[in-house]
């Protein structure tokens, strides 16, 4: 592939501010998610709202993210990646307070998709700014801050969220986001000056977005439903729009995501699937042992999530000490021994039953923690590094993209088996048996998925 145009050098442009702003725009989303999600009970109470539509209130924002990830990438690296960003902080914080302010769940959900495509403006064009911006000795180390700046989120959210609804009450998580929101905004429109826009001059394609776009909301959601007939049916749909995608891709001047990519960039194809498949394997492994702890356990709600915030505390702890470590030894090598970790903390998961003692869970909570932090800025570190500057906007979203699917995935694995061995029920005592086997066949599942993930990352190649 040719390379991109150099950038010029921009004088005013600091990088510790750049690296600043790209950091509270990593933290603003999953705080955002962990948050809301304490307050989903209340929200319903408050709407007189059923499960599916608080499920609603979560996943619309996934969705409308993951639809436009890859997209907006591309219109990044066309009209360039600052541009985007700002607009992207513009929009997140404008629809919180939009959030802020609904006064039905109709207009929360909307509020709540505008909100996701803001969001995906914002962590689809982070790493790819971060890229630009710095040189590539030092590119791990900066990934390393930026995902720890996701994992903060995650770790703060669920506490400052379970404060500000009991005290405050549920709208003020949204007009906080909102004034973080503004830092945002004010930083970009203060302190950067200039932008990079690689692929400036090109079109953008258009019948590709909305083909893509199509193909993820048919299949996210379809497989989010199944194994139902309407599942089946939108599964099959969204595969159909995805091959027209790819026949489309392969015969247009200016696809929105150029699939020579994957056909011949192989750490680009093996880092995606890779992380696709890290996330798959490990985004249900909180929700299952947030009801185990609770059902099983008898822990409180609060208890549970102090418990289950051990592993993204050692996320954020070594993120960035893995991220440096990506800098000086091939992303792949800590990668994949991430990977190898992870699948070893699972493992344990699957013995697990209503006598195991709470060490354990904290055990192998410890080891999660440890392993997906070793994977997720090497891993982001070879997917940033494989591509030339023209795609870095494209990179970026695609890396998003398939952490939100892998979650997505995951959760539909989960909903499966839950569906096929306990029904649709509500977890009561007589069910327990059943819960609990439905839980240690979904983490086997999840543990040779990420088994299976090791080879791929091994076999992603060298960057350097």
């Amino acid at each position: 592939m040719n390379k991109g145009p150099a950038h010029p050098a921009v004088p005013d442009m600091s990088n510790k501010i750049i690296l600043i702003v790209a950091t509270m725009g990593a933290f603003l989303t999953p705080f955002m998610g962990s948050a809301i999600n304490v307050a989903l009970p209340t929200i319903g109470e408050e709407f007189s709202m059923s499960a599916i539509s608080m499920g609603w209130v979560a996943m619309s924002f996934q969705l409308s993210a993951a639809m436009v990830l890859v997209p907006l990438g591309r219109i990044a690296d066309i009209y360039g990646r600052k541009s985007i960003f700002l607009w992207g902080a513009v929009v997140f914080t404008l629809f919180s307070l939009f959030c802020g302010l609904s006064n039905s769940s109709e207009l929360l959900i909307f509020a709540r998709v505008v909100q996701g495509i803001g969001g995906a403006m914002m962590f689809g064009t982070g790493a790819a700014i971060l890229t630009s911006a710095y040189p590539p000795e030092e590119r791990g180390a900066v990934l390393g801050i930026n995902v720890t700046a996701v994992y903060v989120g995650l770790v703060v959210g669920p506490s400052i969220g379970g404060i500000l609804t009991q005290y405050i009450g549920w709208r003020s998580i949204f007009f906080i986001t909102v004034s973080l929101g503004l830092l945002v905004v004010f930083a970009i429109i203060w302190k950067l000056k200039g932008d990079w826009a690689e692929a400036r001059g090109e079109r953008i394609d258009f019948v590709g977005s909305i083909l893509y776009g199509l193909a993820l909301l048919a299949m996210m959601y379809g497989f989010s439903v199944l194994p139902s007939t309407l599942g089946l049916f939108l599964a099959l749909v969204g595969v159909s729009c995805l091959t027209l995608f790819g026949f489309w891709e392969l015969r247009t001047a200016y696809p929105v995501l150029d699939l020579r990519l994957f056909t011949n960039n192989r750490p680009f194809a093996f880092s995606n699937l890779a992380a696709f498949l890290n996330y798959m394997a490990t985004f249900a492994v909180g929700f299952l042992l947030s009801l185990y702890l609770q059902y099983i356990k008898g822990f409180s709600p609060r208890d549970a999530g102090l418990i289950l915030v051990i592993q993204p505390v050692v996320m954020a702890l070594l993120s960035p000490v893995a991220g440096k470590l990506s800098d000086r030894i091939e992303p792949r090598t800590i990668a994949s021994a991430g990977m190898a970790m992870t699948t070893i903390g699972i493992v344990p998961l699957i013995l697990i039953n209503d006598a195991t003692n709470v060490m354990y869970v904290y055990a192998a909570l410890v080891v999660l923690g440890l392993g997906f932090a070793l994977f997720a800025s090497p891993n982001m570190n070879a997917v940033m590094s494989s591509v030339d500057k023209k795609y870095y906007g494209v990179a970026s979203g695609m890396v998003g993209t398939s952490r939100l699917v892998g979650q997505m995935f995951s959760m539909g694995v989960t909903m499966m088996i839950f569906a096929f061995i306990m029904g649709r029920v509500q977890i009561s005592p007589e069910y327990y048996t059943h819960f609990l086997k439905s839980m240690k066949i979904t983490f086997a599942i999840l543990c040779f998925l990420c088994f299976c993930g090791i080879f791929v990352s091994l076999a992603r190649g060298k960057v350097r």
